[in-house]
């Protein structure tokens, strides 16, 4: 039953798992609670509808022994056993690890169940192009009138906040704008009009433009980064992909006229951050993390490892220039590390970090599967928006908080029913 389109009858488990699902996308904008509660909720329908069914093949996914392997070395690891080095976060770490399974079993259920038919498929690209283009309309409305639909204006330096009241409308952009926008930008460019043509160019350059005058760096740099591998992929969509480069380039440069505030975040604090990276809140949190993994290297210190182990004075070292001897004291620590590697690495030692990096592989191979050869618009974004979130040299989320990490296993488990759809 696994991967197939076939048209057969739907059980009630089975619609509310997809009426979940679909409601994913305006959860994650704007009530993360309840995102939580309905990942539960398609979690328990899917494993209900396994064991009524007596369907277990979906246990056979590759990437899921990986994952499940990393899960299961995470949970170990922030097991509270006196005695030992194990879950130094005590209980509150060890629930919080094995929770986190959560996550795996949404990717399973809508992969093998969900949206195993194109028409579902359809309605998940719809909504999250929807969800990109509500963010688009907020960050555009904000930034010419000062105030966002819901009445609120930008953050602090001037970052807009699209439809939210804080800065964070940029990493869910960074992760949504490609696999929404790519479709449409390569079926105008297929229709060979000079129109649809300068309309494909204007979709992807006004995306780009919007990515630099929302004002978050990491976001802008990471929109880029994804076009690189679409225009790495695409070779029709090259040229589109250099232009919308070049445009953003041109906006940046012109931004201290047109957009004061997001020069100053692109270009100026940006600058000085990496001029004195060693002593900027990211240098003083992955030096910290650093001592953290290597004073444990075997099984790390367990889920949020980091913020267990950040403001014991015994992991103070001093700062990668060495100017700072206590790296910043207690003052500095934060819940995770902004990085996932070194947070995978305090969570669980040196073999946690391995089993992450072989589940960032696992992944990535199923969905560039075929791409070279057929490299169609919304597998190829949604490979973007995966690769981008698995690089290692980024400041990130904790990799399973709420709302961004719901992105990544929303577009993830969509991302591999459309690879599975692919070749069924």
């Amino acid at each position: 039953m696994s991967g197939t389109t076939e048209a057969r009858p739907i059980s009630a488990l089975e619609k509310i798992a997809l009426s979940g699902v679909m409601l994913l996308p305006l959860l994650l904008l704007h009530a993360h609670g309840l995102a939580e509660a309905a990942i539960g909720v398609i979690d328990l329908c899917f494993l209900a509808r396994s064991a009524l069914s007596d369907d277990w093949a979906w246990l056979r996914t590759h990437w899921l022994w990986v994952a499940g392997a990393w899960w299961s070395w995470l949970v170990f690891c922030s097991l509270p056993i006196s005695g030992t080095d194990l879950g130094e976060g005590a209980t509150r770490s060890l629930i919080q690890a094995l929770a986190t399974v959560r996550f795996l079993v949404l990717v399973a259920a809508m992969e093998h169940l969900v949206l195993t038919t194109p028409e579902a498929r359809r309605w998940m690209y719809r909504l999250v192009a929807a969800s990109a283009a509500w963010i688009a309309l907020n960050c555009v409305i904000q930034d010419i009138s000062g105030r966002n639909l819901v009445g609120w204006p930008p953050a602090a330096e001037g970052v807009l906040t699209g439809p939210f009241g804080t800065a964070r409308a940029g990493p869910p952009m960074a992760r949504i704008i490609i696999p929404a926008v790519l479709p449409p930008v390569a079926d105008l460019l297929n229709r060979r009009d000079r129109r649809a043509t300068a309309g494909a160019y204007a979709l992807l350059l006004g995306s780009v433009v919007l990515m630099v005058l929302i004002g978050q760096r990491m976001p802008l740099v990471l929109t880029l980064f994804g076009l690189l591998i679409v225009g790495f992929l695409m070779r029709r969509l090259r040229p589109v992909v250099l232009t919308a480069a070049v445009a953003g380039a041109l906006v940046v440069v012109a931004s201290p006229i047109i957009a004061p505030s997001a020069y100053y975040r692109l270009v100026d604090k940006f600058s000085a951050q990496m001029d004195h990276f060693a002593t900027s809140p990211y240098g003083q949190l992955y030096a910290r993390a650093w001592e953290v993994g290597v004073r444990n290297p075997a099984t790390g210190m367990g889920f949020d490892g980091f913020a267990t182990g950040c403001p014991r004075p015994e992991y103070f070292r001093p700062t990668f220039d060495g100017s700072q001897p206590d790296g910043g004291g207690a003052i500095i620590c934060w819940d995770h590390p902004h990085n996932h590697y070194l947070q995978a690495l305090d969570d669980g030692g040196f073999v946690g970090l391995a089993l992450f990096c072989a589940m960032g592989v696992v992944w990535l191979v199923p969905l560039g599967r075929g791409l070279w050869r057929d490299p169609k618009p919304l597998r190829v974004g949604l490979f973007a928006a995966i690769f981008i979130e698995v690089w290692p040299i980024q400041s990130t989320t904790a990799f399973t908080s709420m709302p961004v990490g719901g992105w990544f296993f929303l577009l993830l488990g969509w991302a591999m029913a459309e690879a599975r759809g692919a070749i069924s």
